[in-house]
């Protein structure tokens, strides 16, 4: 078994899709054609995307969700944290060596933790 897909709620779509588009922008992980509420982005092995609540409730962030993005360096780990910080998002942990991952968190428009790390 693997993972396939993750989604995260969104309560604004446009903004969202613009946060993610320049977070993407420079990794293999390319826009594939939005889908009613949900914009996805696809990655060699997964999918990826945003969406709009089914039950048509605002999205809340999970407490205690999040989502591990390996960004391949050290480099693009402080690259990233920066940018998304840059796009609007919140410091949740500045990069640093945490365990075996060098990693660091933010919180994108809608409060979901992400975690861009490297081995």
């Amino acid at each position: 078994m693997r993972m396939s897909y993750f989604v995260l709620g969104t309560n604004n779509i446009d903004a969202s899709t613009k946060f993610y588009d320049a977070l993407f922008a420079q990794s293999e992980v390319a826009p594939a054609m939005p889908a009613g509420r949900m914009t996805y982005w696809v990655g060699k092995d997964f999918a990826f995307a945003i969406a709009r609540p089914f039950n048509e409730e605002p999205a809340t962030p999970g407490n205690g969700t999040m989502l591990g993005l390996d960004v391949g360096s050290h480099e693009a780990v402080h690259r990233l944290h920066k940018l998304a910080i840059e796009l609007g998002g919140t410091c949740e942990g500045e990069p640093g060596q945490r365990g075996p991952y060098y990693s660091g968190y933010v919180r994108d428009l809608d409060r979901n933790k992400l975690c861009l790390f490297s081995q």
